[in-house]
């Protein structure tokens, strides 16, 4: 079983907490925490062909977005990463994404649960429902607020291995703040598997 530094494990615990937390959902997380905890200690599994399945997979990519009431616009860069506690039917995407624009920068961590369907050896789809914390400032003025995000993403495999990919995931965000801001999105890049 490969060793996982310390300070990654801190750091997707912290930011789970921080996501769950601010949604008052504790309870499932807990639910999610043991999921994700078996994920992580189970043996590596083999495919039908009998190549080593990866842990879990991280995304590294660029960012944009859109918010549909203002017409304002940001960019940035994607840091994801997915584990699969249920082959086939479950995938667990733990993000964060910060982005800027003009007198405004954000930053947005998610946590999205995943259905997979694969297409091909070198195509997946996957169709995410999960919860968001946004701290935002624009113009000076800083918020904190939770919300829902839909996304769908698409990998492309072109090695045999799936060692490298890429992704392009479309997103659509829904703040559950006093504005009820709503938003369009689309992150693309770089797949790793972690073996």
């Amino acid at each position: 079983m490969p060793a996982y530094p310390d300070c990654l494990k801190d750091f997707v615990i912290l930011v789970a907490l921080h996501i769950l937390y601010s949604v008052k959902f504790f309870l499932p997380f807990l639910l999610l925490l043991c999921l994700t905890g078996v994920a992580f200690a189970q043996k590596a599994l083999k495919d039908s062909a009998g190549e080593k399945e990866p842990i879990a997979v991280g995304e590294l990519g660029s960012a944009a977005s859109w918010n549909t009431a203002s017409g304002k616009s940001s960019f940035g860069y994607s840091i994801a990463a997915e584990v699969t506690p249920i082959e086939n039917w479950l995938e667990l995407e733990l993000g964060v994404s910060p982005t800027y624009g003009v007198h405004a920068k954000e930053l947005d961590a998610d946590l999205l649960f995943k259905k997979p369907w694969t297409f091909s050896r070198k195509v997946e789809f996957m169709f995410g429902v999960g919860v968001t914390s946004t701290h935002a400032t624009d113009y000076g003025v800083t918020t904190n607020s939770t919300g829902g995000e839909i996304a769908l993403d698409f990998m492309f495999w072109p090695f045999p291995k799936h060692q490298f990919g890429w992704y392009l995931e479309p997103a659509y965000e829904c703040d559950f703040g006093q504005a009820h801001e709503q938003s369009v999105g689309m992150s693309a890049g770089l797949l790793v598997s972690i073996p």
